[in-house]
């Protein structure tokens, strides 16, 4: 096998740039079942003064596409036998400018290396890893806030579905992504419309269709972005279901986002959303299908989010640990689970 180095890039977020290298691993080893040669020997080396991720594989080169699309990828090297790093040049899924995720800048926010973290090991984890290249998926994000990872889903040429109950978040995304295309000048078309369910409003619904070029948009290569204004425990007749490869979901930190409560009032409890949205999620996953999520432990056990999928007939995916601190008052885990194909 040969051997090879990995730079990985500053984050402008300190406290995650601090944990990055042992996230990485965790995040590198998950590329392992779609490379052709596998990985062997995962590890941090300094070289020269300087923190590098190395492994060994025989890189095809689909193989270097996959891991170019590491959240922290920034320079990828051959170490040769003389002790010398040969660049090799990463091709990573970048529909667009990346000021497409790094803009939108709000309390909030997550952060975007990790939002990638989380999209990549859940597309690995389900029945569409061998087709995260080649496009044509679906990313539903059902506490979409202002649209972080259906950014990064763009960015990555599939489709996005979000929900969100805040309907300033619904309309700042509106104006953010209208703007952006305009500015860019790409083909699109947005608008906000009611929906109704039994004759009665029931929701509101932004639907996008946009192309990367004026060729794309010739020859019907759109993509689509729709996001529901609405709560994401009653969703049953607002989404078709089996609509969704992936379901990438930050749980609310006790801070944003939430769902209503049995009583009517706005809940922002991570494992009440879970236990209540669950029954309404799977139906829109298509078999095969994986859900990740990412929440703040100190308000929530890993067991218990766990026992929830579970419970739900879904199948948890082992991965190398990815709990990290992100203030004081929040430490963030990952967990994925996948829908049993039929």
């Amino acid at each position: 096998m040969s051997r090879y180095a990995m730079l990985l890039a500053p984050s402008a977020n300190r406290v995650y740039a601090d944990q990055a290298s042992r996230m990485s691993q965790a995040e590198l080893a998950a590329f392992g079942p779609v490379l052709s040669s596998g990985l062997a020997d995962v590890d941090v080396t300094v070289l020269g003064g300087v923190e590098y991720l190395t492994f060994s594989a025989d890189l095809s080169e689909r193989d270097i596409a996959y891991v170019s699309n590491l959240s922290s990828a920034h320079a990828l090297f051959e170490r040769v036998d003389d002790g010398l790093l040969r660049p090799l040049a990463l091709a990573p899924l970048a529909r667009y400018d990346s000021d497409l995720i790094t803009i939108p800048k709000y309390a909030g926010k997550t952060n975007e290396q990790f939002t990638k973290l989380v999209l990549n090991l859940t597309v690995l984890a389900s029945a569409s890893a061998g087709r995260m290249l080649d496009g044509h998926l679906t990313v539903l994000d059902p506490v979409c806030g202002r649209g972080t990872t259906l950014n990064q889903a763009l960015m990555y040429g599939y489709d996005a579905i979000g929900v969100e109950i805040d309907g300033k978040d619904v309309e700042a995304y509106k104006l953010f992504l209208q703007t952006w295309l305009k500015r860019k000048r790409l083909k699109h078309t947005a608008e906000l419309v009611p929906v109704r369910r039994q004759g009665r409003r029931a929701a509101r619904r932004l639907e996008v269709t946009m192309a990367a070029s004026k060729d794309d948009h010739k020859a019907g290569a759109v993509q689509k972005v729709t996001v529901l204004h609405a709560d994401t425990t009653g969703l049953d007749g607002l989404i078709r279901g089996n609509v969704a490869d992936v379901l990438v979901a930050d749980l609310p930190y006790g801070i944003a986002h939430g769902s209503y409560d049995d009583e009517g009032g706005l809940s922002r409890r991570p494992l009440d959303l879970l236990e209540r949205a669950v029954p309404q999620w799977l139906p829109l996953l298509r078999p095969g299908g994986a859900i990740g999520l990412s929440w703040n432990t100190k308000v929530a056990k890993r067991e218990l989010a766990e026992d929830i999928l579970l419970a739900s007939g879904l199948e948890l995916v082992e991965h190398l640990p990815l709990e990290h601190r992100v203030d004081q008052g929040i430490e963030r885990d990952v967990v994925v689970a996948r829908k049993t194909p039929r």
